[in-house]
């Protein structure tokens, strides 16, 4: 998948470049990022892309025009490259709120130009133009859409294939199939008394399934019931909740919480006492 970033702070990308999971996906050309300032499509002497609103108010707006050369700019290398479909997003708190669902849909295409804002925004007329989509991350205001638009890139690449050293990694993570995720455990067997559940120690896998799937609702039920209502469970997943007499279903946070904490297996974490010497 391919990426243009249009920002004024192109160095933020270096954290995208050079870190982690989309560190080595770029290394290895299983992803490309370029990024593209504004400023060098000014054509004043001082390299100008904000300006006073009309109608007066507090802060700068980016100007329509540099921004514009620099989506065609970006357009132009996306041709070069053999790529069709290649929608502009902008980042901005008035767009849609990215989830899962986003995510699964906008890694079909072959690639994205982001349009990072500053200040109090752009021209609208430029989002009218050239804009194809709207994405935020949330219900809150940041200082520029370099943040989200490194959320986005991140959400992306690692749901390509192959990026993850384990595919199933991916797959297995919270929303994917609209539950959140389950506990996980790592050495040692004990830790400030607490145990790890023995099940998933047992090396029964079909066991350790169901106990992950079950801690997954419980879980989704407590935090995040609204999720509930549009999973399909399987059939052996209806009858491992029919078997743990949990319910599929939440009428309220408030149900689903108390219905958790009545259900709750007491193997999820055993509390050990410690021994004196």
């Amino acid at each position: 998948m391919w990426f243009a970033v249009i920002s004024l702070f192109p160095e933020m990308f270096d954290a995208v470049r050079q870190h982690g999971i989309t560190g080595r996906a770029i290394r290895r050309d299983q992803t490309q990022l370029i990024c593209i300032n504004p400023r060098d499509f000014a054509e004043d002497t001082y390299r100008k892309v904000d300006e006073r609103p009309f109608g007066g108010g507090p802060g700068m707006l980016m100007m329509a025009e540099p921004l514009a050369r620099a989506i065609r700019h970006a357009k132009q290398l996306a041709a070069e490259r053999g790529l069709v479909d290649v929608p502009v997003v902008y980042l901005s708190p008035q767009g849609q709120t990215l989830s899962e669902g986003g995510v699964q849909s906008l890694v079909q295409h072959d690639g994205l130009i982001l349009l990072c804002g500053r200040y109090e925004g752009i021209d609208e007329r430029l989002i009218q133009q050239y804009v194809d989509a709207e994405w935020s991350i949330g219900d809150y205001v940041l200082t520029g859409g370099e943040l989200p638009a490194m959320v986005l890139m991140d959400s992306l690449i690692r749901r390509l294939p192959n990026v993850m050293s384990d595919d199933a990694s991916a797959e297995q993570d919270s929303f994917v199939d609209g539950l959140l995720d389950c506990p996980h455990y790592t050495k040692p067997d004990v830790f400030e008394g607490l145990a790890v559940p023995e099940v998933l120690k047992s090396g029964h896998h079909l066991k350790i399934e169901q106990w992950r799937f079950l801690r997954r609702v419980e879980r989704t039920q407590a935090r995040r019931p609204e999720l509930l209502a549009a999973v399909v469970f399987s059939k052996q997943q209806q009858r491992w909740l029919t078997e743990a007499n949990l319910s599929s279903e939440c009428r309220s946070p408030e149900n689903c919480a108390k219905e958790t904490r009545s259900t709750k297996n007491s193997s999820i974490v055993a509390e050990v006492k410690p021994t004196t010497q």
